[in-house]
């Protein structure tokens, strides 16, 4: 076992003396630790379904990109979050990565199951682009004129060419490993909603890439073929959802012998969600006080902008507690040059600033 497989091994051993609920995504967190993307333990992860475990042994090759994707959607939320009360913390060593926030089916829930799942999409597909897998590769289903996908209006001046991204193959493997076996409960079927959008956001965000033919660069024709955005850009489209997510309300309902949850909207007046939207039923809480049992870790000490009118402003970021003022000497990069060939050089500049934390 190499250095991967075995720091993974030991961080689920060590994530079994937690009291945390384990989740799949905990991959993602030990993917960050490790320094080689091999083999992963299946039947050593804690907590996932027997469903889930059988994926991971018969896909056993796929499952490094599986974490990788799961850590790319983890350092994106905590960039989407920076200034915001909840700022997608993870904490080191807990097996549940987030803490108990994730207990609630709430917009915060929401948005991280999108976004993991957006990010093993995104790099299912990018590793079938690399050629790393035999079952894909490259998508050559688009021929002739172009038209029929995403609002392409037919052109003379450019054909189909090329290698477009295949999306759909990850897009039906990551609903393999997330798909629960069966979605009786409300919070079975949030959480198969939001990840089915996070997976939607890949394929609704495709670039139409093109690279021009013609004498002398005329561009007399051009090949054009699909591509993935970059995965900021879905991270922003998913923080957009979240920001519009809809309220649901769960409702019993019997079928036959047994009752079931369903999900409907709170307000007659709301339209249903599409497959695209992000869905919760639970409020969040303030986050603005330390409170491990609904997984808020306050607002204190955080640095905040106080000329911001924004929820990154000290007023709305501190709760309104007051914040505190310190000058800091910080030492920066600056006036960097590139020198041929090939490295760039840059000066050490001294800049002493004004910090504000909240109280």
């Amino acid at each position: 076992m190499n250095l991967f497989g075995l720091t993974l091994t030991l961080a689920i051993s060590a994530a079994l003396i937690c009291t945390t609920e384990a989740m799949w995504w905990f991959l993602g967190a030990a993917y960050g630790t490790a320094q080689e993307p091999v083999e992963i333990p299946c039947k050593g992860i804690p907590n996932i379904s027997g469903k889930q475990v059988r994926f991971c042994l018969k896909n056993q090759d796929k499952m490094p990109t599986v974490a990788e994707g799961a850590y790319h959607g983890i350092e994106e939320c905590q960039f989407q979050f920076r200034g915001r009360r909840w700022n997608c913390t993870t904490i080191d060593g807990d097996q549940s990565v987030f803490g108990r926030v994730l207990d609630r089916a709430s917009r915060e829930t929401a948005f991280v199951n999108a976004i993991l799942a957006a990010g093993v999409t995104h790099a299912v597909t990018r590793a079938c682009s690399r050629g790393d897998y035999l079952e894909c590769g490259c998508d050559r289903t688009h021929r002739g004129p172009p038209g029929g996908r995403i609002g392409i209006v037919p052109n003379s001046t450019w054909r189909w060419g090329g290698c477009s991204e295949e999306v759909w193959y990850s897009m039906e493997l990551t609903k393999d490993f997330l798909k629960p076996t069966a979605a009786k409960r409300a919070r079975t079927k949030m959480d198969r909603h939001n990840t089915d959008a996070g997976r939607n956001a890949v394929l609704h965000n495709m670039e139409l890439r093109c690279k021009c033919h013609g004498v002398s660069g005329s561009c007399e024709l051009k090949t054009c073929w699909w591509e993935m955005a970059p995965f900021r850009k879905l991270g922003d489209a998913l923080k957009t959802k979240y920001d519009m997510a809809a309220e649901m309300a769960v409702e019993r309902q019997r079928k036959g012998r047994i009752f079931v949850e369903e999900l409907a909207p709170r307000y007659d007046d709301f339209k249903e969600p599409t497959t695209n939207d992000l869905i919760y039923y639970d409020q969040s809480p303030d986050y603005c006080t330390f409170d491990p049992e609904v997984g808020s870790f306050g607002t204190q000490g955080r640095e905040c902008n106080r000329t911001s009118h924004g929820i990154d402003g000290c007023e709305l970021l501190c709760c309104g507690r007051g914040h505190n003022t310190m000058t800091v000497v910080r030492r920066e990069r600056c006036d960097c040059v590139f020198v041929w060939c090939c490295k760039v050089v840059c000066k050490e500049c001294v800049r002493v600033i004004d910090v504000h934390t909240c109280k």
